[in-house]
């Protein structure tokens, strides 16, 4: 662990391999887990306006799910997350002609229909942030479905660091993924 700021960050972001490859995962992790996408509160207000506008791309289940739960909900355990579809995937998932799950507000965002990609938690992944009091923790999240990805970042050799740019710097801002980049070619 190292210190850029207020974020304690895990090594296994500049020493892990990652690349999403989702010819081979079909977007699983869109549809397998214990929860939706965590969001923080400022991503609430956003589901809340946008949806008007991502609706159209969703799924009958999906729209079902957001109607009858709302555009995010509240767990058991007090955090905020996307709602789900019976328990199981996203309500914001979509589906292509190959059965790849696709994301409903990047599809609206890529139409240019709403300015705002998706929730950093999920642009994130495979890092995930959590906030304390005094700092945030950045991790790496291993799990199994990602085992493709991370292959195909070790034969790219594409750090998760570098694979996560665009979020990272969406989340932290440029400064410190310039740190972080500086920090990372000091350890090579």
């Amino acid at each position: 662990m190292f210190q850029l700021g207020k974020t304690i960050v895990s090594e296994d972001i500049i020493e892990k391999e990652f690349v999403c490859n989702l010819s081979a995962c079909k977007g699983i992790c869109c549809v397998e887990g214990e929860a939706g996408a965590p969001l923080d509160k400022e991503e609430t207000k956003i589901l809340e306006e946008i949806y008007p506008k991502v609706k159209p791309f969703l799924r009958k289940e999906g729209v079902e799910a957001i109607e009858s739960q709302g555009t995010w909900v509240t767990s058991d355990f007090g955090e905020l997350e996307t709602p789900l579809v019976n328990h199981a995937e996203c309500a914001y998932v979509i589906f292509d002609e190959k059965n790849t799950a696709l994301c409903a507000i990047e599809e609206a965002y890529n139409k240019g229909l709403v300015d705002w990609k998706k929730p950093v938690s999920c642009h994130l992944y495979p890092v995930r942030v959590k906030d304390y009091a005094e700092f945030s923790a950045v991790n790496y999240h291993k799990w199994e479905i990602c085992d493709d990805a991370c292959s195909l970042g070790e034969e790219l050799g594409v750090p998760v660091y570098k694979f996560v740019k665009e979020a990272l710097i969406r989340k932290f801002g440029e400064n410190w993924y310039s740190a972080l980049e500086k920090f990372a070619e000091e350890r090579k």
